[in-house]
């Protein structure tokens, strides 16, 4: 096989990347902005805002593993020509996870007080924590049936839709979280939990959104829209195949970073407030890095569909080439003006001043990032989500160690915890890239 053959130019790939990553970068700012007016309620709320919405991103993951499972076989559908098998694979989804949405809610109501008593140890955090998930979870019915429109729109690369979905999200946040956090137009000020309903109702909206113009702007017979279609095509058996494993790699990592977030609470409420700002600052890099990845992953689905595996390794290499052009600026941007993105999440001098370290040693560990997570998603690109699966959580079983003794034995500087990151990166781009070297993807059937 010609290691670096290519099919697709690289404006080819950009016109599928660049939506994927307006999409996401304009969801994180549903996240920026809860910590942007925490940063301007207090440092607790700030904190526990952190541990919550990591919290709830934990089971979110559930939701999104499956999605990218349904994506990966959509995308080998649209790349093999049956387009009306891809219309029961979105309808199966989305009745499955709407009954996940629902056994998460109710298992959150019981379990959520209980568990986040014995992992926090400040009373203060713990009570804006529990004020935040009361009414963040509500959220899990929308957004687990929007998880599947993505899923649709970048299996069939029509990514620009979730461009348009992402900005009336993010502006819904805004306005919500401006009227229920600072109690404007007549409603009471809320605080915290004021933004953990303005991001549930800006959820709802984006799902409207995608209801009304799939049904306006999608062909929704030649997809197999137009019917539910529950007794056609793949088996809700045959797609958690596949996804099962995305499910449960995505649940373990996210779970991985609540429990470093927990570990750093442990170092004191204000080691926590300069993680939660600086997850928020990286929130912009990394999203160039998942979208590259992201869109890596289809085009992989899409090639192996469509009899062309010959040119994934040259795609692997555009994409990686794509990420790091894209985000060298900005951590440039970073390094040499520190003060001025961190002024953005807090107005409290001496928190911007104490971020500054964790921001340098994240900015470096992009080195790695970036090929780590790119050829990670072609490992799931190929069908093959039980070999990602277990190659994650090696590399994560390695994380956890590293974080245990880094923070509970040694009690290092905040900064220092964020090496972290370069430990992960490290380890998934070495399995990931042996893997993909080794060829054995090349036959594999979804």
């Amino acid at each position: 096989m010609a290691n670096n053959a290519v099919k697709y130019s690289n404006k080819q790939i950009w016109h599928i990347a660049y939506p994927i990553l307006i999409s996401l970068v304009m969801e994180q700012l549903i996240g920026m902005t809860d910590t942007a007016f925490m940063g301007r309620v207090g440092e607790v709320e700030l904190g526990a805002s952190a541990i919550a919405g990591v919290y709830y991103m934990t089971f979110f993951m559930i939701a999104f593993g499956f999605s990218l499972g349904a994506q990966i076989i959509m995308g080998r559908r649209n790349g093999e020509g049956n387009y009306s098998r891809i219309g029961p694979i979105f309808y199966k989804g989305t009745l499955f996870l709407l009954g996940v949405a629902l056994v998460l809610f109710v298992c959150s109501y019981f379990v959520s007080p209980i568990l986040l008593a014995r992992v926090i140890e400040s009373p203060h955090v713990y009570e804006a924590a529990m004020s935040y998930i009361h009414w963040r979870v509500y959220g899990f019915f929308f957004a687990f049936v929007a998880v599947m429109f993505r899923a649709f729109f970048v299996g069939t690369t029509q990514t620009k839709t979730l461009t348009l979905n992402s900005v009336v999200m993010v502006l819904s946040n805004v306005v919500f979280n401006y009227i229920l956090v600072f109690g404007k137009l007549g409603f009471p000020a809320m605080g915290i939990a004021g933004a953990a309903i303005g991001s549930s109702l800006a959820e709802l909206v984006s799902l409207i959104f995608f209801i009304v113009y799939t049904r306006l702007r999608v062909d929704i017979g030649k997809y197999g829209l137009n019917s539910f279609g529950l007794h056609r095509g793949d088996s809700l058996g045959h797609i958690l195949n596949t996804s099962v494993w995305t499910m449960i790699q995505n649940f373990v990592s996210m779970s991985t970073w609540f429990l470093f977030f927990i570990a750093v609470e442990h170092l004191g409420e204000r080691s926590l407030a300069i993680t939660n700002i600086i997850r928020n600052v990286s929130a912009l890099p990394f999203m160039i890095v998942i979208t590259f990845a992201s869109t890596c992953s289809t085009l992989v689905s899409n090639l192996i569909g469509a009899g062309d595996a010959r040119y994934v390794r040259g795609t692997l290499g555009q994409c990686i080439r794509m990420a790091y052009l894209m985000e060298l600026p900005l951590i440039l941007f970073f390094v040499f003006f520190p003060t001025l993105i961190l002024r953005i999440y807090t107005d409290m001098p001496d928190l911007v001043s104490a971020s500054i370290p964790s921001l340098f040693v994240l900015c470096s560990a992009y080195i790695l990032i970036v090929p780590g997570n790119v050829y990670f998603q072609a490992v799931s690109g190929t069908g093959n989500t039980r070999m990602a699966f277990f190659l994650e959580l090696i590399t994560l079983l390695i994380y956890i160690v590293y974080v245990v003794v880094m923070i509970f034995y040694l009690r290092v500087d905040v900064a220092v915890c964020w090496t972290t990151e370069h430990v992960y990166a490290l380890g998934i781009l070495l399995f990931s890239a042996a893997y993909i070297k080794r060829g054995k993807w090349l036959d594999k059937k979804i």
